[in-house]
């Protein structure tokens, strides 16, 4: 620990100065979102922008989903 003089109106004080450690970010955990989780997800975002697109992207937009809901149904067996 280092010692550092003050001075205050022209006398001497004398004070320690504690160092702080720099903050580390905590560790990003690793992400315990499956395929499935990550999937469904998607779809329900491309359902809701699907409603705030113009009719250039819907059709896109709604064809993604579609071939996300089949391939989802069709991992976990779903007719």
């Amino acid at each position: 620990m280092r010692s550092a003089f003050v001075v205050i109106r022209g006398g001497r004080s004398m004070s320690n100065v504690i160092p702080f450690r720099k903050r580390v970010a905590d560790p990003v955990p690793d992400s315990e979102i499956d395929i499935f989780t990550a999937v469904d997800a998607a779809i329900r975002d491309l359902r809701d922008i699907a409603h705030a697109c113009d009719a250039t992207v819907l059709d896109q937009v709604v064809e993604c989903r579609r071939m996300l809901e089949q391939a989802l149904h069709a991992a976990v067996g779903e007719a």
